[in-house]
């Protein structure tokens, strides 16, 4: 295994070797949820690959410093609060406590620090303060506003080009159109909203714009120069390009190394809309009778960079490569012989982990670390079939998919998990009991069944194996 890691930075626009400053610490932040209703199949692919990458690198031997925020307070937040008549800590925490319980059914590592905006008002007046006094804002009806004219790297990241911006146009929302780069606020003036939503500032009593929260709160907890800030590519502009103006203006020093960002989300091929119907939850797919380890596994299946493509289908097929490699997991304990690992399982447990390893280093390249993970799962069902796997080569497959399952957490079957699909287990079972009343009949049209469903039985005086279709 090798340290190495090369991934897309977006601000050079080239695939390079991610170097920590610190190593073999990297200092991460990721653009957490806003959290105004419950998360969507969309938030999480950008989530899932950043935990994807965020695993990758403590695989790769890495400390891994992570900061994610919560954004509760925000436009839609505040309007959403008062027409549900509650407070706006009262109307976020149950949809906080939702994105936790979404993170934990797929399996998603929870970062070391993860802050929430409301709880960090004072380090965003400081830094507020500081773009006042060097010169790199105004106010405006009581707001205070970033001039973006006064950075003149403005636009690098999104490649946006900013030459004919229109001196002192300005946008008070917290979000706007894409490529029409304006003045930004950092400071609202309050204009009626809640006194849950207002905090006094020397500048006035208001609240912070959306985007200097993510900047005081990375700061905080990762210093003025840190290693990977990642997240949807959505936020590439305005957001993360206001995040490094305002970040860079207010220290003087470089604000980001590396920045990854994660392509969106299509269902069945066509953007996600309330109006289209397609907007899913986790518990709404869960309902649907998939396992959460399946919904990761799809989510993790697709290069961060090429947009992903949400099918039922494609979950039928998540389900059933789960199937495959918690299958061989649960057969690789019938190899009991004694003796030294055999040479070909040695070799293919070798061939598979190179090839995983350097699949993970070049850009993530999820695809290709799930083909050598499928692969190791083709040579041990060849093994065991032909009776060619002793314990000690078992044990070698076992170490090497639990090694890859560090980074794709789904690999290897929770205890006591049925390997089986429900509908699996209702005909394995009820062949097994054919079998044992002499029913050869019934067992043979069970099996078929069976078999139609990618699954191969095998009697054995010992037993009844199965294995999928390969």
């Amino acid at each position: 295994m090798t340290r190495t890691l090369n991934l897309h930075n977006t601000l050079t626009d080239r695939v390079e070797p991610l170097v920590p400053e610190s190593p073999p610490e990297v200092r991460m932040y990721l653009c957490g949820l806003t959290v105004y209703s419950r998360g969507h199949i969309g938030n999480y692919r950008t989530f899932v690959a950043v935990d994807l990458l965020r695993r990758t690198l403590l695989y790769k031997g890495y400390r891994v410093r992570g900061v994610m925020n919560i954004t509760d307070v925000d436009d839609r937040i505040i309007q959403l609060s008062q027409q549900a008549g509650q407070e706006i800590d009262a109307f976020t925490a149950d949809h906080i406590r939702t994105f936790e319980e979404d993170m934990a059914t797929l399996r998603m590592q929870r970062p070391e620090v993860v802050p929430r905006a409301t709880r960090h008002i004072p380090e965003m007046i400081d830094l507020i303060s500081r773009l006042i006094a060097r010169g790199h804002t105004y106010a405006a009806d009581g707001s205070v506003y970033f001039r973006i004219g006064s950075f003149p790297e403005y636009g690098r990241l999104s490649r946006l080009d900013v030459a004919g911006i229109k001196a002192g146009a300005r946008v008070d929302s917290d979000r706007y159109d894409k490529e029409n780069a304006r003045d930004f606020v950092l400071w609202k003036a309050k204009r009626g909203e809640p006194e849950n939503a207002q905090w006094d500032a020397p500048f006035g009593r208001g609240r912070p714009g959306w985007h200097i929260e993510c900047s005081a709160m990375s700061m905080k907890y990762l210093g003025e120069t840190f290693d990977l800030h990642c997240g949807g590519v959505d936020l590439v502009f305005p957001h993360h390009e206001n995040e490094i103006a305002q970040s860079t203006c207010g220290t003087g020093k470089p604000f980001v190394r590396h920045w990854m960002h994660v392509t969106h989300l299509l269902v069945n091929g066509e953007t996600m809309s309330k109006s289209k119907g397609n907007v899913y939850t986790i518990p709404e797919i869960v309902a649907r009778g998939y396992r959460p380890e399946a919904i990761r596994y799809l989510l993790c299946q697709t290069h961060y960079r090429r947009t992903m493509n949400f099918t039922w289908e494609g979950l039928d097929h998540a389900t059933a490569a789960l199937a495959r490699a918690h299958g061989l997991w649960n057969r690789l304990g019938e190899a009991r012989a004694p003796g030294p690992a055999p040479a070909e399982a040695q070799a293919a447990v070798e061939k598979a982990s190179r090839a995983f390893d350097e699949a993970l280093g070049d850009d993530l390249n999820t695809a290709e670390a799930l083909a050598a993970v499928h692969g190791l799962v083709t040579e041990a069902n060849t093994l065991l079939g032909e009776g060619r796997l002793n314990r000690e080569g078992a044990e070698l497959f076992r170490r090497a998919l639990a090694a890859m399952d560090e980074v794709f957490a789904v690999l290897v079957p929770s205890v006591g998990e049925d390997p089986l699909a429900p509908e699996e287990r209702a005909l394995f079972d009820e062949r097994q009991a054919a079998r044992a009343r002499r029913d050869f009949r019934g067992a043979d049209q069970l099996r078929e069944k069976l078999e139609a469903l990618g699954l191969l039985l095998e009697d054995t005086p010992s037993g009844t194996r199965w294995r999928r279709k390969r």
